[in-house]
């Protein structure tokens, strides 16, 4: 057996000594120009604000969840109050309304409460009930903020606290008239990577404000066009943009009114509204529906 495995390795290797080595390509990975000499390339960032807040329940998921709490409130065990509280004590009092309370928001305000415990008497010096004393200090307490924001109720594209539910992205103008809106992008210059010239690009046409992370050094797509016979860069006639992923963590974009005249923070939904057909066709899949 053993010497059969030898033969067969011997073979292997007699056969490869007869493959023709491959011919090594040499390959500049800091380019920045393509091959036929007319295309530009241009790196670009789809800089993101993830969701601030959770998703709205929809019906279904709402009548889910009401259903589970009634049914883990069905089978659960009641608390022994007279091993937690004394018979009589105002603690106990306390924790029959609040008990009750709860099972009326998961059966409903006609349920027969379990613990039929005296809540609604007023105390020996005739003050309030512990019922109104707990209405009242529920009064007191903070209530939580509303999932609309002022700025959706006043259409500020430019602020990051609309659409809280939503990916809010970067889109940027530059003064022109045709293809004005799109996301932050710029040519590449001699012996920098393409990440490192999406990042560069987006500090220059939307200031050194911002706090981002590029995610990862692969472009997540790319899309080619041709320059207008007006509009030529360089002499070149085509240009080719690679587009990366980033955050935002921090800060806000600042443009400095000169390369970058305005900006908006806008939805997946909303940038097709903005930018050309051609332009949307090309980048909507790389974005997120949410």
């Amino acid at each position: 057996m053993l010497l059969e495995l030898f033969q067969l390795s011997q073979r292997s290797l007699t056969r490869q000594k007869g493959i023709p080595r491959r011919t090594l390509v040499p390959f500049n990975t800091f380019a920045t120009i393509a091959n036929d000499g007319k295309t530009r390339i241009v790196a670009a960032t789809i800089l993101n604000r993830a969701p601030i807040l959770t998703p709205t329940l929809e019906p279904f998921e709402e009548a889910y969840y009401d259903y589970q709490a009634r049914l883990a409130r069905a089978i659960s065990t009641p608390l022994p109050t007279d091993a937690y509280f004394k018979p009589g004590s105002l603690l106990e009092r306390r924790y029959a309304l609040e008990e009750r309370q709860r099972e009326k928001a998961a059966f409903g305000q006609d349920f027969t409460p379990t613990i039929g415990l005296s809540v609604e008497e007023t105390d020996k010096s005739g003050g309030k009930s512990l019922a109104d004393q707990l209405e009242e200090e529920a009064s007191l307490e903070e209530k939580p903020m509303p999932r609309r924001h002022r700025a959706d109720e006043e259409n500020d594209v430019k602020s990051l606290d609309r659409a809280g539910e939503r990916n809010l992205y970067l889109l940027v103008k530059k003064p022109r008239k045709i293809n004005a809106w799109q996301f932050p992008q710029g040519g590449i210059e001699r012996e920098e990577a393409l990440h490192q010239a999406a990042l560069r690009e987006l500090k220059e046409e939307c200031g050194p404000n911002m706090d981002v992370w590029i995610v990862g050094r692969q472009p997540v797509g790319h899309y080619g066009y041709a320059y207008p016979n007006d509009g030529k860069i360089e002499n070149f006639d085509n240009a080719k943009v690679y587009f990366f992923k980033g955050h935002i963590l921090a800060g806000q974009c600042k443009p400095d009114g000169k390369e970058i005249t305005d900006f908006a923070w806008l939805t997946k939904q909303e940038i097709q509204k903005y930018v050309e057909p051609h332009y949307w066709e090309a980048v909507k899949d790389m974005l997120s529906d949410s």
